[in-house]
C-alpha cells in the first residue's frame, strides 16, 4: 500500500519562467505562474507536472564528475533523437555526452544546467 502519491517534480533554478518555457517547447504543455515569479508550474497534457522553483545561490550540477553528485536527471522519451535533438539545441540546451551516436539516449543540459536524457528506448 502506498502511503503518498507523487505530486510534482520540482526543480531548483536562477529564473522559473525562463526554464518553465524551455521545458514547455520541448514537452508542450501550459506554464502557470504564482505571479512572484519564483514558483512557476509546467503543466504537460498526458504527463507529470514539473514545477520550477526560484533558488537564489543555484549552482548547477556538475556531469560527469565522480566527486560531484547530479541529484537527479529526467529521461526524456523520443521517436528520433537526431530530430529532438536539433529542436532542444535551438531552444538552448547543451550536450553532456551525446557524441556516441550508437547508443539509444543522449545527455544534455537545460539552460540552467540540469542533466537530462533524451532516449529513444
Amino acid at each position: 500500500m502506498a502511503l503518498a502519491k507523487l505530486g510534482v517534480v520540482v526543480l531548483d533554478c536562477p529564473d522559473p519562467a525562463a526554464l518553465a518555457g524551455f521545458y514547455a517547447g520541448m514537452l508542450g504543455g501550459t506554464v502557470e505562474g504564482d505571479g512572484d515569479g519564483d514558483w512557476v508550474d509546467l503543466k504537460v497534457p498526458g504527463g507529470q507536472a514539473l514545477a520550477f522553483q526560484k533558488a537564489p545561490g543555484f549552482v548547477p550540477p556538475k556531469w560527469p564528475t565522480p566527486d560531484d553528485s547530479q541529484q537527479f536527471h529526467l529521461d526524456l522519451l523520443v521517436d528520433d533523437l537526431d530530430t529532438a535533438e536539433k529542436g532542444i539545441l535551438e531552444l538552448g540546451a547543451k550536450p553532456l555526452d551525446a557524441t556516441d551516436r550508437t547508443r539509444t539516449f543522449r545527455v544534455y543540459a537545460d539552460p540552467a544546467g540540469h542533466p537530462f536524457c533524451l532516449c529513444a528506448c
